[in-house]
């Protein structure tokens, strides 16, 4: 190449050429870890949500059992009801928190 302006094209393009394809595999290495960060964020919040239900579960298990072994020398018809009620409550709390964290879910997406 001994024309300069011929030459100057050439490296010009080559440039340009280099920049595209470096800026497209960032571009497309930064969509990735968004998408990674973005699926482990959802599979924190699945597993949170899980333990929190989890635990829940156990402790309105163990009140239940509580109330149960000391109210067994008990007569009384109403407490049963109290408690059943109780538990129906609990019940329906996890029901609608499940709705809400998948609407969230259905939002995020």
């Amino acid at each position: 190449m001994t024309n300069p302006l011929v030459e100057a094209f050439f490296i010009g393009r080559a440039v340009a050429e280099v920049l595209t394809e470096r800026m497209e595999n960032t571009f497309t290495d930064a969509l990735s870890e968004l998408g990674k960060f973005e699926a482990e964020a959802k599979e924190h919040l699945r597993a949170f949500t899980e333990e929190v239900i989890e635990k829940a579960n156990r402790a309105a298990e163990a009140a239940g059992a509580g109330e149960t072994a000391t109210g067994m020398g008990q007569t009384s018809s109403s407490e049963p009801e109290d408690l059943q009620a109780v538990i129906d409550e609990l019940r329906a709390e996890i029901a609608l928190l499940r709705t809400e964290i998948q609407r969230y879910r259905s939002n995020s997406v």
